[in-house]
């Protein structure tokens, strides 16, 4: 990879004339204006070299956990998280290597989540329950109830501990995928809230969840408008808020219309296919596909579930594989094209999306 540096210096140098380089120049920029539109580009991998070094701080961090776990449980995750934050000095901030600084990101959270979270619950279970435990039936709440909004307390506790520790990882290192797991993490302190206030009631943890999905939807369209071309950080970020917002919104969307909840009648089986229609159509608004791939497996229940009561049986498995399989593939291929008849139809608003650029002829 050449950086605008190596090319100033090769036109010093003589070996590349200055209308090379400006013709090269105009033409990268070119490619990247026409792919960018098309493509959700994030850096992952640079070379072999970046899964070789994964694949050694994964078994490194493996031997720390072991470590951590037979001396003292809580501190397992304690270990993990030390020893991804010193791995990060130097592969995050020197070598900047894209997939290692993912990997110790996600070690660094999930070790602290781990060790506040494992440790609050034995000083819970240590204390007398008189102590810090809500006592049942002062509430009109069963033993188990008590219980359950103990631990979503603690719950809560744990993901505000996780925030204040991605958001130190954040101004240390700024790795993309940092900003996401906060959020993840804050959301979580939210439904946790939630739950310890009504124990009892399902529905309502995933209604917050998809509130909290979709606030951060929202938290995800507001660093993507900031860089509609896509051409800084700031598109890396989003791209991992979307990630994160996607499996949120679907997971508790789908779940609150009881789609696995026994057999699926063709109604609910139909509004998941509406549903999901208006997936794509914000996906291809906004140029981002994660709804889709998050929404996947509910609409191929319920095409599986409207192919069985056609009497379709025995082949509904593959008749889904087909038609969901084909209507995915037309709509990369054709992506461009559908995302411009829908950005146009958004007036101002589409003009602050990401450019719908058509395909370059072959």
């Amino acid at each position: 990879m050449y950086s605008e540096a190596d090319i100033d210096d090769a036109v010093t140098a003589g070996a590349l004339s200055s209308a090379a380089a400006g013709s090269f120049r105009g033409f990268v920029a070119l490619r990247r204006a026409t792919t960018a539109a098309d493509e959700e580009q994030f850096r992952l991998i640079t070379g072999f070299n970046d899964i070789f070094v994964a694949i050694a701080i994964v078994l490194l961090l493996v031997a720390m956990w072991q470590v951590g776990d037979a001396l003292w449980p809580p501190l397992s995750g304690l270990a993990i998280a030390a020893t991804a934050w010193g791995l990060a000095e130097y592969f995050t901030r020197i070598r900047r290597m894209a997939l290692p600084s993912i990997l110790l990101l996600l070690a660094f959270a999930g070790g602290v989540a781990w060790f506040a979270g494992i440790a609050l619950f034995e000083l819970s279970a240590a204390m007398p329950s008189s102590d810090i435990r809500p006592r049942p039936g002062f509430d009109g709440t069963s033993h188990a109830q008590a219980s359950s909004r103990l631990q979503a307390v603690l719950g809560a506790v744990t993901a505000a501990v996780t925030v204040g520790a991605t958001w130190l990882h954040w101004r240390r290192f700024q790795v993309p995928i940092t900003i996401a797991a906060g959020a993840a993490a804050v959301v979580g302190v939210a439904v946790s809230i939630v739950i310890a206030i009504v124990p009892s009631v399902v529905t309502v943890a995933w209604a917050a969840l998809l509130v909290g999905g979709l606030g951060l939807f929202a938290f995800a369209m507001r660093w993507d408008l900031s860089d509609r071309e896509r051409r800084t950080r700031r598109a890396d970020v989003a791209f991992w808020l979307h990630l994160a917002a996607a499996p949120m919104i679907a997971h508790s969307l789908f779940n609150l219309l009881g789609v696995f909840e026994g057999d699926m009648g063709i109604g609910t089986a139909a509004v998941v296919l509406v549903l999901y229609v208006a997936f794509a159509v914000v996906a291809l608004a906004t140029d981002r596909r994660a709804l889709l791939v998050s929404g996947l497996a509910y609409v191929l229940y319920a095409m599986a579930a409207i192919i069985r009561q056609s009497g379709a049986v025995e082949l509904s498995a593959a008749l889904t594989a087909l038609v969901i399989g084909s209507a995915l593939l037309s709509l990369s291929a054709f992506w461009q094209t559908m995302r411009q008849p829908i950005v146009a139809a958004l007036g101002a608003w589409g003009r602050r999306l990401p450019p719908a650029i058509p395909p370059p002829a072959s």
